[in-house]
């Protein structure tokens, strides 16, 4: 059977303004986040690379977050996938990029080159998500093995500790 199309619940211009105006409310948000962490990292002993890899995007993606597990449950799994995969493509093929140049811009240093650890994980992240999107099935087991492999993750990049002789990039 055809599924109904539903109707917006917005119009386009209120929902332009509305998007507009939740950016800029997240821009100022982000700024005071920013500027709480810097005291707590030095207090916790916790590295800047656990704070932006691991805790920033769970924070800055909890509408997407949100979208995927809601219209999950009412079954619609291609939109879930769609926006959990989508929001991380969008991250690493626009967002970096455009970060790393608009950084260049204001003379501030910022670099694309990773260092090894970091791109064991993307290929290891990219590879596992590959894997489990191609098969066009999903169980309670694969998000199991998704939480997992986060987990673990999280504890190397939380493990690693502050300072520049405790960082990962020193295995290169």
């Amino acid at each position: 059977g055809e599924e109904e199309e539903e109707s917006p619940d917005l119009s386009a211009p209120t929902a332009a303004v509305l998007l507009l105006t939740g950016t800029v409310i997240t821009s100022f948000a982000t700024d005071y986040l920013i500027e709480a962490l810097k005291g707590t990292l030095s207090s916790w002993n916790v590295s800047q690379e656990f704070v932006g890899i691991i805790l920033l995007p769970i924070i800055g993606n909890a509408a997407e977050h949100y979208t995927a597990i809601t219209v999950a449950m009412r079954n619609k799994m291609d939109l879930s996938l769609g926006v959990a995969a989508g929001s991380s493509c969008q991250m690493a093929l626009l967002v970096t990029p455009f970060t790393v140049i608009v950084g260049w811009i204001l003379d501030k240093e910022m670099t694309l080159n990773f260092h090894s650890f970091q791109l064991a994980v993307l290929l290891f992240s990219v590879l596992l998500v590959s894997t489990i999107l191609n098969s066009g099935r999903s169980n309670w087991f694969v998000g199991y093995i998704l939480l997992v492999t986060y987990f673990v993750v999280s504890l190397i990049y939380y493990f690693e500790g502050s300072g520049e002789d405790a960082s990962l990039a020193s295995l290169d």
